[in-house]
Formats: C-alpha cells, sequence, structure tokens
C-alpha cells in the first residue's frame, strides 16, 4: 500500500514523465464546444481515454444525438472497441455522458513497470479520438 503522499507523488510523476516523454498539445477542454472535453484517465485499476459531455442534460442530450447518430463511423473507422455509456457516473456521483476506449487488462498508475504500455495507449487511442472529432466536428456542433 502507498500512503496518499507516495500515491500523488507517483501520479504527479507519470503525468509530468507523460508530458515530458510525448510533447504534444491534446485537445482536451479545448474543443470550443460547451461541455464536451477529452479526458485521460490512469488509476490504481485501469486506464482509459474517454470523450465526456457534462453540460447541461438539454446540450448532453444535443450532442449525445450526433455522437450515436456517427457510431458507426466512430467503431468502424477510428476507435472499433469504443464504448457508449448515456449514463455514465464518476466516482463523487456526477452523472455524465461518455463515449470511451479502455486498456483491457489491469493496470495501475502505481506500478511504473506498466506506465510505458499505458503511455502508448494513450498516444494511440487519443489520437484516433481527436481525428475522429476534428473530422466531424462541424456535423457535432451544427
Amino acid at each position: 500500500m502507498f500512503s496518499k503522499e507516495e500515491s500523488r507523488k507517483l501520479r504527479e510523476e507519470f503525468w509530468i514523465s507523460f508530458g515530458k516523454s510525448f510533447p504534444r498539445k491534446w485537445i482536451l477542454y479545448d474543443t470550443r464546444l460547451k461541455g464536451l472535453s477529452f479526458k485521460f484517465h490512469f488509476d490504481t485499476k485501469l486506464a482509459l481515454v474517454a470523450l465526456d459531455l457534462e453540460d447541461d442534460l438539454e446540450n448532453r442530450i444535443k450532442f449525445w444525438d450526433k455522437l450515436q447518430s456517427l457510431k458507426v463511423i466512430l467503431t468502424d473507422d477510428y476507435l472499433p472497441d469504443a464504448i457508449f455509456e448515456e449514463e455514465y457516473y464518476l466516482e463523487n456521483g456526477k452523472e455524465i455522458s461518455r463515449i470511451y476506449v479502455k486498456l483491457n487488462q489491469r493496470v495501475s498508475i502505481h506500478n511504473k513497470n506498466c506506465w510505458k504500455e499505458v503511455m502508448e495507449f494513450f498516444i494511440e487511442k487519443m489520437t484516433l479520438f481527436e481525428a475522429f472529432f476534428e473530422d466531424y466536428k462541424d456535423f457535432i456542433d451544427s
């Protein structure tokens, strides 16, 4: 087990290492679409790359319907393992809508031996997610 401070330091070390190993400006929160953002997630149980819809319900529904209509394109041409969850609950209990791809093996941010694999997963999947978004941003925002 790690203390909270040890865990915090490992998390910080991972994200600094990721940024230095793969220096790139990601879209993440800069989608220019209110309530729509990309996220990297890595904790003691899993790693995933996500497209989150976190705005008010009306805006979430609008974006969700557009993304649902693009599901076949996303899964056929970009991310075959994408998981669509209209009702996804964050650890704090907040309900969002999420499309995500997870690394299908047990990883932990506390285990430096799996960091390289997670970083490569992040790079591959987020690059594909962003390419999809750039190709269909105008449609999603219409």
